[in-house]
């Protein structure tokens, strides 16, 4: 039988904590190990309680969620970080993303919609608010800006898999060709979109309309 899926809930508003902690609690499947009101504390119950997915809010007086997100990826911590916020501009995705964030979805998304992001999230796959995906084109088609070298073929077909949260041994047997050689066309195509990850390469794609 698989294990439960821990979670860490990182919000200021006591009222959205208790919220989010009841919608857990009652689903089959994850269990809710603690709550944190701010970034700095975040991080410290993450190191204490290590779960595997930590909800995570942006704008908190205890510490910005960006810090808290770069600090946890710093300390190379096992957590995967899904934003979950009510703020959907460039402003606070991008360093959300580039900070090392796995997924990006807004409060008001739909409940089976948040558990099905977790889920994702816990194995390591990207999750992207639709929503937030179509707030990065401005951002990613600014002129000058890095990303505007278009893709291989090969590339985009790396890509689409990425963003399907496909693991780099799995695309290896999709497309009959090594692990090395995926990781090379990934390290190429970052270096193309300007990203450093798989989660930016996936906001930024779908940003610019490479990914539908």
């Amino acid at each position: 039988m698989t294990s439960d899926i821990s979670v860490l809930i990182v919000d200021d508003h006591p009222v959205v904590r208790d919220g989010l902690r009841g919608m857990f609690e009652s689903a089959p499947g994850f269990t809710v190990l603690g709550e944190a009101s701010g970034g700095v504390e975040a991080v410290e119950k993450a190191a204490a309680l290590d779960p595997d997915v930590i909800l995570m809010d942006l704008r908190m007086p205890g510490g910005a969620g960006v810090d808290a997100i770069r600090e946890l990826t710093r300390r190379s911590a096992r957590a995967k970080v899904l934003v979950l916020t009510t703020y959907d501009t460039d402003s606070d995705t991008l360093p959300a993303i580039e900070a090392g964030a796995t997924g990006y979805l807004l409060k008001d998304a739909p409940r089976d919609e948040l558990f099905t992001a977790v889920r994702a999230a816990a194995e390591g796959r990207t999750v992207l608010s639709p929503a937030v995906a179509s707030r990065l084109v401005s951002a990613v088609r600014t002129p000058g800006a890095p990303g505007n070298e278009p893709l291989s073929t090969r590339e985009r077909e790396v890509l689409a898999l990425v963003a399907k949260g496909t693991s780099n041994r799995e695309i290896a047997r999709v497309l009959f060709i090594s692990e090395a050689t995926v990781k090379t066309h990934l390290t190429h195509l970052y270096a193309k979109l300007g990203v450093k990850d798989r989660a930016a390469a996936v906001a930024v794609a779908y940003g610019r309309g490479i990914l539908g």
